[in-house]
C-alpha cells in the first residue's frame, strides 16, 4: 500500500493489523483522485472510519487542506498517527479516537467538510447507519461530496431528506457512491453531471 501522488508519492503505508479494515486498493483509489482532480486541493475532508488513512493521507499529499481520521481501534489510531508522521502530514491533520457516530451526533452542526468518505467494515450495515446520520447532520459543503465504499451488493436505498444520490462507481468487488446535498438544503448543489463532468463517465465502471 502506497501513496500514489502528491509530495508523498511512491511512499508505503503501514497497514492497520488484523483484518477489521477494509482498506482500499490502489486501482480504487487512483480512480477515485482521478475523478476528484485538482479540486482535492485546499479542500476540508473527514475519514470517517480512517483505518490506515490511506484516502485522507492521499489527499493531504495531493495538497488538501486539512483532513480529520476518525477511528475507534486503538490500532487503528497508532498506524494511522505513524503513517502521518514519517510522511510529514501530521501538522494538517487530526486524528480522533471516538465512535464514528458518537463523533457525528456530538459534531457543531455548522461544520463543513468538502469532502466526507465512509468505509467502515463491509456487512454490518454501518455505511447506511452512518449515511442517515449524515443525511440529518450532512457537516457538508454546499457543492461537497459524501463518498460510500462498500461491497457493491451492500447497497440499498435509503430514505434520505438531505442528501440526494449521485452516481455509483464499481470496480470489481468495491463500489464508490457519490451523495451530495440536495438544492433545497443548498443554493449551489452538486449533480450527477458534476460527476460526469469530472471523470467522462456517464454510467458505472465495470470490471
Amino acid at each position: 500500500m502506497r501513496v500514489i501522488s502528491g509530495s508523498a508519492k511512491g511512499r508505503k503505508l503501514r497497514a492497520v493489523p488484523g483484518e477489521g479494515t477494509r482498506p482500499i486498493t490502489e486501482r480504487v483509489k487512483g480512480a477515485l483522485f482521478n475523478i476528484l482532480g485538482a479540486d482535492v486541493e485546499d479542500a476540508t475532508w473527514l475519514d470517517l472510519f480512517g483505518g490506515t488513512g490511506a484516502v485522507g493521507i492521499e489527499a493531504l499529499s495531493r495538497g488538501a487542506a486539512h483532513v480529520v481520521f476518525i477511528d475507534n481501534a486503538y490500532k487503528a489510531i497508532e498506524t494511522l498517527r505513524h503513517n502521518l508522521e514519517v510522511l510529514g502530514l501530521r501538522e494538517r491533520a487530526d486524528v480522533i479516537k471516538t465512535d464514528a457516530f458518537r463523533y457525528l451526533r456530538q459534531a457543531d452542526p455548522a461544520t463543513q467538510f468538502d469532502y466526507i468518505y465512509v468505509a467502515p467494515p463491509q456487512y454490518e450495515d454501518l455505511w447506511a447507519t452512518a449515511l442517515l446520520a449524515l443525511d440529518d447532520k450532512p457537516l457538508l459543503a454546499p457543492d461537497g461530496w459524501i463518498i460510500v465504499q462498500i461491497f457493491p451488493k451492500e447497497h440499498r436505498d435509503l430514505p434520505l431528506k438531505r442528501l440526494q444520490h449521485l452516481r455509483e462507481r464499481r470496480y470489481g468487488s468495491t463500489a464508490l457512491h457519490f451523495y451530495a446535498l440536495t438544492a433545497d438544503d443548498t443554493a449551489e448543489p452538486a449533480t450527477a453531471q458534476d460527476l460526469q463532468d469530472a471523470d467522462g463517465t456517464a454510467d458505472s465502471e465495470a470490471a
